[in-house]
């Protein structure tokens, strides 16, 4: 029976890339026994319930594989249906050209940039061993206990990423999580002899992993102790299976046959091969209700269990109070941090990131979700926090997460760690955010409540040079769709931010903080900085200007306002705007109030000008920064870049035709 299911996954699949004129046949002929032994034997999810809790996770690392994990669970019982399969890559159906999180029944993460599903894998595994130590039914007794799979490919272990996650997977000895390596020598253009032939087993032996061969992917029996060694393994495991890709294809075992157009002969002759019948979409019922029942009846039993822990949990530990662990379960937060009573003192001076971590020792202390950590830069970041512990192999109780010098996978297993609930943050210097683009940006795509935390956010930091000074990359996380950016002024409006991401459980947010300190501003107001923009200061006479800046520009634009006064011009406002995107989100009445339409608009900020056309139909007048700066001292790089207080204030007082 179970080559018959096998073959039936890749007859579907192979009417699946046909109906839809592409797709990816060679991995769906080369590694359906892999996916099918899996959810047959080994892992534990229950279609019925696919977010279950306690459910083990896979990730589907080679997104391009997506024919075959669809056919997969379509024939496991997930709430795929033949009409769903019929119209792959088509919009309306549960069937995209690769896996997307909350689109598809038991689709645990959103795939398709490789080497992105083996990090974010990594943080689910994390986040397993996290969730454990918080979720305690006794001291003995946890809710959850899980696993997490990967399916990774030859172009998923090309990318560097993978070399990062990997690395820091066993450091931390995490023996939740197996990766399954589909080892055909094959990548798009051609063997991977011209491009990779390193020992890849050695290579995570070396890193604390446990490594597994299999060497004929067809046979069910091999693939089966190899998985269920990996599952009593003390580290991390990594099964190597050696697979043909595009098996029974004319050009199997080449390039050709990755993301070939498959004709209808070929796909005759396959199914005659696999003893099919020759129709579309044809699969054995019979075969279907035997793999339903074989999950089914392996994971009952545990379902049972994981529910009992947590009624169990809610009694015990909650008495009752089922908010406790509400996030977990549900994905949703609601957190007023404004009703509680913080005390901004009006001389405070202090650079923002000084401020954050005020709030982040709060957030640490209080919400049982939340955990962060930084890329080799805590200490400088503010976001390190030794009272409360370190994640490391043999403790992960702590809330410090050490991802070393390693962006890219920092931001996907955070991402990761925001897979299984929980609500995580990451931090670095902003001009390293360019590092951590694609995993951002899946988190964006995912919708993801991740909260990463950029400090040293202009030019200001003088003397480590231009390769630390941002200029672009506030335009760069601005322009990501679904992204929240937040670059507060003081205190103050920091903690409006926090009260946005804390409640935004639908996007990722990006915190952008000062190494430059700040005076505590007079007006600015945490309540409004929820609407993204506000007025800071209200004109006196009839209004035609108005100057708009965020962050710690809004000096600038407070002291050109006070000199304004002095020589009597009164006909300005000034908008403090800590969030663009925030304010983007409000209805029109409330933006035409803000900045009227017949206005002149001054932007004032010391970064690329990029993106500010949007808060505004009116013609805008950008005073910022569209140049590298140099290495020296502060005063050196403003004269350099022309942004020093008085060549601002020049610029706005030309502009308003003062002398």
């Amino acid at each position: 029976m179970d080559n018959e299911i096998i073959s039936d996954i890749k007859s579907l699949g192979l009417d699946m890339i046909s109906s839809a004129g592409s797709g990816h046949p060679g991995i769906l002929l080369g590694a359906a026994p892999i996916l099918y032994s899996l959810y047959a034997y080994h892992i534990n999810v229950n279609p019925i319930d696919p977010k279950w809790f306690n459910r083990d996770r896979f990730v589907m690392s080679c997104g391009h594989g997506s024919a075959l994990l669809y056919a997969t669970l379509f024939m496991a019982g997930f709430s795929i249906s033949l009409d769903d399969l019929k119209h792959f890559r088509h919009t309306g159906y549960s069937t995209p050209g690769h896996p997307e999180y909350n689109v598809t029944a038991g689709i645990d993460c959103s795939t398709g940039a490789l080497g992105q599903g083996f990090a974010n894998a990594v943080g689910m595994a994390l986040g397993e061993k996290i969730l454990k130590e918080r979720y305690r039914v006794n001291s003995s007794e946890s809710m959850l206990d899980y696993k997490v799979y990967a399916l990774v490919s030859d172009g998923d272990l090309m990318e560097g990423i993978s070399y990062e996650a990997a690395s820091f997977a066993g450091n931390l000895k995490l023996n939740n999580l197996i990766v399954l390596y589909d080892s055909n020598d094959i990548s798009l253009d051609g063997p991977i002899t011209n491009t990779f032939n390193e020992n890849v087993g050695e290579r995570f032996k070396s890193m604390g992993w446990e490594v597994f061969y299999v060497k004929d992917g067809n046979n069910i029996s091999e693939l089966n102790k190899a998985i269920n060694k990996a599952k009593n393994s003390s580290n991390p495991s990594f099964i190597q299976i050696k697979t043909k890709i595009g098996q029974g294809l004319s050009y199997e075992g080449t390039n050709l046959s990755h993301g070939a157009k498959i004709s209808d002969e070929e796909i005759s002759n396959i199914k005659t091969m696999l003893n099919v019948p020759n129709e579309k979409f044809y699969y054995n019922k019979q075969a279907q209700v035997y793999f339903r029942d074989l999950l089914s009846k392996r994971v009952d039993t545990k379902y049972s269990a994981s529910n009992k822990q947590y009624r169990d949990y809610i009694d015990t530990i909650s008495h009752g109070d089922k908010t406790i662990a509400g996030y977990m379960f549900n994905n949703e937060f609601n957190y007023d941090l404004l009703e509680l009573n913080w005390v901004f003192e009006h001389d405070r001076v202090e650079a923002t990131r000084d401020s954050n971590r005020m709030f982040i020792e709060y957030l640490n202390r209080y919400i049982k979700t939340f955990v962060g950590g930084a890329a080799d830069v805590g200490s400088t970041t503010k976001t390190y926090f030794s009272e409360y512990g370190d994640i490391t192999k043999d403790d992960f109780s702590g809330n410090n997460i050490w991802y070393g010098v390693r962006e890219h996978s920092m931001a996907a297993i955070t991402n990761g760690l925001a897979l299984v609930n929980l609500k995580p943050y990451c931090s670095t210097f902003l001009s390293f955010a360019d590092y951590m683009k694609p995993a951002i940006r899946m988190a964006a795509l995912m919708k993801l409540p991740v909260t990463y935390i950029f400090s040293h956010d202009s030019i200001l930091i003088g003397q480590d040079g231009p390769t630390h000074q941002p200029i672009e990359q506030l335009a760069m996380l601005r322009s990501i769709p679904n992204m929240k950016v937040y670059r507060p002024a003081d205190a103050k409006e920091l903690l409006g931010c926090w009260q946005c991401i804390l409640n935004s459980n639908h996007n990722p947010s990006s915190l952008i903080l000062s190494r430059t300190e700040v005076k505590m501003h007079e007006n600015t107001n945490s309540k409004l900085t929820c609407f993204g923009g506000y007025i800071y200061y209200k004109e006196k006479s009839d209004l035609e200007y108005v100057i708009v800046s965020s962050g710690t520009e809004l000096t600038y634009a407070r002291n050109i306002g006070f000199e304004l006064l002095q020589r009597g011009v009164n006909n300005f406002r000034i908008v403090s705007m800590p969030s663009i995107e925030q304010y983007l989100c409000m209805n029109d009445e409330y933006k035409n109030e803000l900045i009227p339409s017949n206005t002149k608009v001054i932007v004032i900020e010391a970064g690329s000008s990029f993106g500010w056309h949007r808060i505004t139909n009116n013609p805008v007048n950008y005073i910022t920064i569209d140049m590298f700066g140099i290495s020296g001292t502060k005063e050196e790089v403003l004269e350099h870049t022309k942004f020093t207080f008085e060549d601002v204030k020049n610029k706005v007082f030309s502009i308003m035709n003062i002398k």
